[in-house]
This record gives structure tokens, sequence and C-alpha cells, in this order.
């Protein structure tokens, strides 16, 4: 299935009327793909303090500055992952990328059980990384091409908002294992079963598949296209440094959530067990719902208002939520009253990258481009981070002040997505 020449939006007719079953299909195994790569991303994310205090015997101080070190591996991973399986998806198609990126981080994911030395848990997060960055392009990709040109947004969102299953799953798998972290890691071996499901039931799009049968003098895939043409190099760079800005405030600013309620817990005398198990619910189930209402409004809200205006709204009130959460609240009830909110603007625009990024390339570059995009942000995030845990881990600056500051980074996306083209009710490039 592909988007019909010359669709138009119906402002009467629901986004979901007329999906075909396949089609939903289609979104579903992508979901359930992405659910794993998030947990693959998040599970380390909970568990990082056990695992490096197992590891590193105990060293308080050293478990917090390797913890963003490894957290910026991931995203270095997940670029050069991203970047290789794009291409070969617009290369090669779509599913049997898909099935290549999921057998890597489920294989990966499974190894960290056996890890016992730091060496190993920077190769293993580096080669998940690869995986979950290759199959979130691919995925990605594959539902744009799918669904038709009206439901295309709400579509993408609810891909992207089906990381909130992901976030939920680890954060369920990281209260049940407790101190046992290497099982949480086992879990991370059941999406190599999707690979079945894959391989039965997703077909290459009518899409990828004219477009490959068209080109002859240009290559699939090939970054030199991508780079060297000036409208697409344009938006691959634009796309990126937007990317940089979600992703380095993720793990800067929207992760933090989980530190901000530990504080306020060790403010109210709470004892260390019952902090371990409240901070965990306050961020990876309390923040997170919030955050998948966000991801899935942000379908709805761009298709009503047009990508540039959502993406702009949910950055000016992100910069607005962030010191109200980190200096307002004097309770642990107020600060999970306040984190829904926090989730459903600074996780929210996430959902944006999955609807926009595939409509701004064409198809033989679609998966490359959407790639190039959303990882080459990871790499271009990557200094935020290691910077946000110097800052975080120096002890010159508190914690609310630091992820404070670290906020200030989405007024740098407001002006980048100003000189994006918007791309509301348009077919997809050819």
């Amino acid at each position: 299935m592909s988007n019909s020449a010359g669709e138009t939006e119906t402002a009467d007719v629901a986004w979901y009327s007329g999906i075909s079953r396949y089609q939903w299909l289609v979104l579903v195994i992508a979901c359930a793909g992405w659910i794993f790569d998030v947990y693959e991303g998040q599970i380390f994310n909970i568990t990082r303090s056990d695992m490096l205090l197992e590891i590193l015997d105990g060293d308080e101080a050293a478990v917090k500055r390797y913890g963003d070190y490894f957290l910026g591996i991931f995203l270095a991973g997940g670029t050069f992952g991203g970047l290789l399986f794009g291409s070969l998806a617009d290369r090669f198609g779509r599913r049997p990328t898909m099935v290549a990126t999921i057998l890597m981080y489920s294989l990966f994911s499974g190894l960290t059980f056996f890890a016992q030395e730091l060496w190993h848990v920077a190769a293993l997060r580096f080669l998940v990384a690869m995986g979950v960055g290759g199959e979130w392009a691919v995925a990605a990709s594959l539902v744009s091409e799918v669904f038709p040109t009206r439901a295309r947004a709400q579509a993408s969102a609810i891909f992207h908002g089906s990381s909130v299953l992901g976030t939920w799953l680890a954060a369920i798998a990281g209260i049940v294992v407790g101190s046992e972290w290497r099982y949480a890691y086992l879990i991370g071996v059941l999406p190599a079963l999707l690979i079945l499901w894959v391989r039965a039931s997703v077909k290459e799009t009518d899409t990828w598949k004219t477009s490959k049968a068209a080109e002859k003098d240009v290559q699939p895939g090939s970054f030199r296209d991508l780079l060297f043409n000036a409208q697409w190099a344009r938006r691959a760079l634009l796309g990126m440094a937007l990317a940089a800005v979600g992703l380095g405030t993720f793990w800067s600013v929207t992760v933090a959530g989980q530190n901000l309620a530990e504080l306020r817990l060790e403010a109210d005398g709470v004892s260390a067990d019952l902090i371990d198990a409240k901070s965990k619910f306050a961020y990876g189930i309390v923040q997170t719902t919030g955050g998948g209402l966000g991801l899935i409004a942000f379908g709805m809200l761009c298709q009503k208002f047009g990508r540039k205006p959502t993406f702009i709204g949910y950055h000016v009130l992100a910069l607005a939520i962030v010191p109200i959460v980190c200096f307002v609240p004097q309770s642990y009830t107020q600060l999970l009253l306040l984190l829904p909110i926090f989730g459903f603007l600074t996780l929210g625009i996430h959902a944006g990258y999955a609807v926009y990024f595939p409509e701004l390339f064409p198809t033989r570059l679609r998966a490359t481009g959407t790639s190039f995009c959303f990882n080459g942000g990871r790499l271009a995030a990557v200094p935020i981070l290691l910077y946000s845990g110097d800052l975080k881990g120096s002890g010159d600056v508190s914690l609310p002040w630091a992820v404070t500051g670290l906020s200030l980074l989405f007024l740098l996306g407001i002006v980048i997505v100003c000189f994006l083209p918007e791309t509301k009710g348009r077919e997809l490039p050819e």
C-alpha cells in the first residue's frame, strides 16, 4: 500500500477511515519494534546505578560520571547504526533491513547479562544502539510510505508514541528485578521473535519498489546525493540540528525527572529503599504517561495547525515548564502532579521527528535522510550529554539550576524550525 497520487486531505473524514487491515498491521509491527528499541535505551537509564555500582565496586562518584559517558556511547552507536542501516534500507528494502536491526539489538542486549568489565558495557551499549538507531529510521519510513497523506501524521505519532510502552516496560522490569540488574537485559532478547512476524507479514512498499525500478543514474541511499544536493543537504543538516536539540534535552533534561524525584524524596526524609522505587515510579510511570499523551497529541496538532507551528509551540511551553518543575514543588505529591505536564511537553516533541523527517526526502533517500536527521542528531547531542554529566556531577551547580540552564536549548530549537519547510498536506517527495 502507498500514498495515492494527488490525494488531498479531507476535513470531514476521520483520519482512520478507510485504513486497511494491512496498514494497521504495519503500524503494529513498527510499534512493537520501537517499543523494544526504547526499552533497550531506558533499561540502562533505570538500572545503570545498580550495574555500575557492582562493576565499579561501589564507587558512587565514578557511577555518575560513567553513567553519562555510557549514554554518550549509546548515542554514538545509534548514529553509526542509523546511518548504516538507513542507507541499506533505501538500497535493499525496508523489510530485510528491519530484520537485521531487530536481531542486532536483541542479541547484544541479551549478552549484557554476562558483562563484567566497563569495556564490556561500553562495547555492548554501542552495538545495541546500532540496532536501535537503524530500526527507528526504517520503521518511520515504512509507516510514512504505507499510510495515506491524510493519516500519515497521526499514524507516525502513534508509532513514536508507542515508546511509552517501552519506558513502562523498562520501569516495571527495573522495579521487579531490583538490584539484580542482569535479568532486565535478558528481557531484551524477546524482540528477536518479531523477526518471524516481520518476515511473514511485511511487504515492501509500492513507493519503494516504484522508486527502485525508476532509479537509473542515482544510487538509492547515497550520502553523496543527500549531502551534495543543496535542497536535500539543507533539510538534512537542519533536521539533524533540530533532533540534536530534542535528544540533547531528552537525556539532560527529560530523564532528570527521576533525579528531581530522588532529590525531593531525600529532602522529605524518605528512606533510601523507598527513594529508589518511588523515583522510578515517578519517572517511568507518571512522567512517561504524560509524555505518551504529548506524543500522540503532537500528531493531531500538527495535522490541524501544521508541523512548524506545533514544533514551535511545544518548544516554547517546554522552556516554560522546566523551571516550574525544578523549583515549585514542595512535596513529592506536588512533583507528581507536575511531572505529566513536564513529560507531555519535553518528550512530546519527539513524535514530530517520526512525522516530519520522512516528509523531507524523496523515496530513494527517505530512510537515509530520516536516519541522518534523527541519528545524526544523536551524535550532535553527545557533547550536550557529556557537558550535562560534568555539570551535574561537579557539585558547583545544584541539580534544579543545572536542568533549568540546559533547558535553554529549546530556544535553539525554535530558531531552527523557522528555517525548515512546512509539509502539512503535501505528498511525500518522489
